[in-house]
Formats: C-alpha cells, structure tokens, sequence
C-alpha cells in the first residue's frame, strides 16, 4: 500500500508541474551589483507616480483643459501609471526582496496588465497624433470634428483592441504545456520569454507575436510617421512665419513623446528579429523603455506645452487667494 501511494505521488507532482509551473524570473544575468539597477528603478517609479498623479490633477481641476486633447493626455498618464504600477513594484518584491518564483496564474496576470498598459501608450500617441493632424490640416473644423465624447469613443476604441489582443496572447499561453525549463530569461512574465520554454507547438505564439507587434507597435508609428507627413505639407502652406512657428510648436511635446517611447523598443525589437542580441542587453533595453517615458511624459507636457504651464498658474494664483482672503476673514473682529 505504501509502495503505490509512493509511485503515485510523483506522477501526479509530474502532471502538476507539466500543466501549472511555478516561474523562476530570472532577470539580469552573472551582472555584479545588480540590484542597484532595479534600485534604479524603484527611484523612477517613485518620480512616475507623482509626475503622471500630478499631470493627471491638474488637468482634472482646470477647467481650460477639459478639452478632447487633454481627455488624451489624461489617458496617456493613466496608462503611464498604471503600466508602471504593474511593472515595477514587482520587479522590487522579485529582485531587491529575493522573490523570484512567481506561480501560473500570477506569471499570466503580471504579462497581461504590462503588457496592456504598454501597449495602449503606443495607441493613445496615434489618438494624440489624429488631434494634432486635424488642428493642423482643418483648423476651422477642429472644434467639430475633435470633440471631447469623440476622443472619448476613439479611446474607448483603442483600450477595446489593447484588452482583446492581450487577453487573447495569454489565452494562447494556457493551451502550452511546460514540461522542461521553468527559467524565464526576463525581468517580468515576457510573452515571448515565457512561451518560449513551452515542450508542444508554440507556432502560433510565434506568428500571433509578429502580429501583436505589428499591429500594435510598427502600425501606429507608421501611421503617426504619415500623420506628420501631411501636417509638415499643411505647414508649408501657411505663410507667416509666426502661425508656422506656433503651429509647430503644439507639435513639439507629442514629437518628443514618440521619440522617447519608440525609437528605443523599436530598435531593440527589430534588432532581435534580425540577429541575436544578449538577455541582460535586451533586459536593461526594454526596462528603460517601460520606465523611461512614462517618468518623463508628465515633465514634457509641464515644460514643454504653454496651455498646462498657465493653467498651473491659475490654479497656484487661485489657491493663493483663497487662502488669503480665508486668513483674513478668520483674523477679522467682530464690531462692537
């Protein structure tokens, strides 16, 4: 009796392991002082989360940006956010606090939420570029045509596709059965890292990565790339030099916004398809790039757009007399 309860048990752990894994996320790799790196990032988590809170009040408080461009850049910081909150406090409890194994149903949740929110960043860039196209191209229609429950629906539109894609890659890591190597060579549940280990077919994740990244990363940068195209022929129109100067200027924080987000997991992205590029190489990259932006997102639209600088003003100049003509009425004495 002993002897069947003993040959039974390992087979069913077997059968648990081959269907359900524990995770071990192994992160950077034989890299001396390494957790100073990840302190790196918890530093910048810190920096994201009061930037893109802040972006987010004041654009909820000032009535001058209750505009359908700033309903867009409300998204971009909540996405910016949320995708931080989801990658990073992990990366410390798994890194800093020596937490690496992380079970099944964790390894899909944290793929799904990075995943999603990183994905609907590169979406509401191209909602941001389509606003910037129509105030350049059809500036006495803009008001018509971008309106705030327009930007609303388009939104609304773009986190439907972000949602369903995402939800749709880890549908497909379910039906994969891990049998060998439970190691995943990232620093979070990586799509590709995490099917790749899988022992059955895994063509179809494979082909469904090509597509994701197509239609998610490459699709809008080339369409925000040919949005630009027809605002740069829209400028050459305009004769005076300071319309064109000012219209350039409303262009200047979404340029930069590309610039940081794309270039980077771009190049790596493409890099990787072409040739073989080393895992801690490809960790630090693509970390900088989840991290990166969305810490210096809120900074750029601070800094760089005229319409948050005053309404900051205004909110700062309100609060002032506020509190002053509150002072003065609690220092005031009655008549006698």
């Amino acid at each position: 009796m002993t002897s069947n309860m003993t040959s039974i048990q390992p087979e069913s752990s077997v059968n648990e392991t081959f269907y359900k894994p524990t995770f071990y996320i192994r992160g950077l790799y034989n890299i001396p002082h390494a957790k100073y790196y990840f302190v790196f990032l918890s530093i910048m988590y810190a920096v994201t989360v009061l930037g893109n809170s802040f972006i987010m009040g004041i654009i909820y408080l000032a009535r001058s940006l209750h505009t359908a461009k700033y309903v867009a850049v409300f998204n971009l910081a909540f996405s910016d956010l949320c995708g931080s909150s989801a990658l990073i406090p992990k990366i410390i409890d798994t890194f800093l606090f020596d937490n690496q194994y992380i079970s099944y149903e964790a390894c899909l949740a944290n793929m799904f939420f990075v995943n999603c929110f990183l994905t609907q960043q590169s979406l509401t860039l191209l909602a941001l570029a389509y606003d910037r196209l129509v105030a350049i191209c059809s500036p006495l229609r803009y008001h018509t045509i971008v309106t705030k429950t327009a930007m609303s629906l388009i939104l609304g539109i773009l986190w439907f596709i972000s949602v369903t894609i995402n939800a749709l890659l880890v549908s497909l890591v379910t039906r994969l059965s891990f049998c060998r190597s439970t190691t995943v060579n990232s620093y979070f549940c990586d799509y590709g890292p995490v099917f790749k280990l899988a022992c059955n077919d895994k063509t179809i994740n494979n082909i469904m990565s090509y597509v994701c990244i197509a239609v998610l990363l490459y699709i809008p940068l080339l369409l925000i790339t040919v949005s630009y195209g027809c605002i740069g022929f829209a400028l050459q129109r305009i004769v005076h030099g300071n319309e064109k100067i000012k219209a350039m200027k409303t262009c200047t924080s979404h340029v930069i916004l590309v610039t940081l987000f794309y270039v980077p997991i771009v190049s790596i992205s493409t890099a990787a398809s072409i040739t073989s590029i080393d895992t801690n190489i490809r960790i630090i990259n693509i970390a900088l790039t989840q991290t990166i932006p969305p810490m210096l997102n809120p900074i750029i639209y601070t800094l760089k757009t005229e319409e948050v600088k005053q309404a900051i003003k205004k909110l700062s100049f309100g609060s002032f007399v506020k509190s002053t003509l509150t002072g003065c009425h609690v220092g005031q004495r009655p008549l006698s």
